[in-house]
């Protein structure tokens, strides 16, 4: 959507929010020994204390309140009382919903206690990846250079990306134009950013694959040569400046 009014600033806002502070406190809550449903179901009370509602849930019946991806898994995890969280896990939680008809979404990948695996580094340039791409938006910039950006910086880190696994418009529902805000760049994608739009920035790093395949459930996804993947997200407006980051209270640049 295109911010036109003090009040879609506010609603937007409010969304905001309500995903970046559920996304931070299920950060704080997630520990070895719980189960990600645990985790989900902690996170879905958060949105329901804050009068929002799952946006994965209303526009793709998914089953959970948030999206947690554990290890390989590269996005889209389901929430399963199956799932233990242990000591060294990567993690990944996508938080999106709906409130008063404004959607907003977010995400982040960390580590669940103490770093034994090593993952702590690809953590890390997700982050900061993800901080130059918005860095680097402002109205009439090509979409296709920040996703040359994107797989510029993973490179030089060491990382490939995944490009089937794109940022997107948002606002009004889950997924508006543009519809892919990719992680390369992709040269047959001449839109530029618009002044006063909102959208969803989030990078995809991955140690091996580039393209992300749907599993058996139907919903979780995974790296075609495997591997490990981090995904940052904020939910932004873009300015002839730098951007408004609407999710900065998810505290994942802390």
């Amino acid at each position: 959507m295109s911010i036109s009014t003090e009040n879609e600033r506010t609603g937007i806002q409010q969304a905001s929010d309500a995903v970046a502070i559920t996304l931070k406190k299920m950060r704080e809550y997630a520990k070895p020994g719980i189960s990600t449903k645990e985790l989900d179901e902690y996170g879905g009370g958060l949105l329901a204390q804050l009068g929002a509602r799952s946006a994965p849930a209303l526009t793709y019946n998914f089953p959970g309140f948030t999206c947690i991806s554990v290890n390989e898994e590269a996005a889209h995890g389901v929430p399963s009382h199956h799932k233990i969280l242990k000591d060294g896990d990567l993690v990944n939680i996508d938080v999106s919903a709906e409130l008063n008809g404004y959607w907003a979404d977010n995400g982040g990948s960390f580590v669940i206690g103490q770093d034994i695996h090593g993952h702590g580094k690809l953590v890390a340039a997700s982050k900061e990846i993800l901080k130059k791409a918005i860095g680097s938006i402002k109205g009439g910039v090509r979409i296709s250079e920040v996703g040359r950006l994107i797989e510029t910086e993973a490179k030089k880190a060491g990382y490939t990306v995944i490009k089937n696994l794109t940022g997107h418009g948002v606002g009004r529902s889950l997924h508006e134009e543009p519809h892919e805000i990719a992680n390369y760049c992709d040269r047959f994608n001449t839109i530029r950013f618009k002044k006063n739009s909102v959208v969803a920035i989030e990078t995809f790093i991955s140690t091996r694959s580039t393209i992300a395949n749907t599993g058996a459930d139907g919903w979780t996804l995974t790296g075609n040569k495997g591997g490990f993947i981090a995904q940052h997200e904020h939910t932004i407006m873009v300015t002839d400046g730098l951007p408004v980051i609407f999710t900065a209270q998810n505290g994942i640049w802390d």
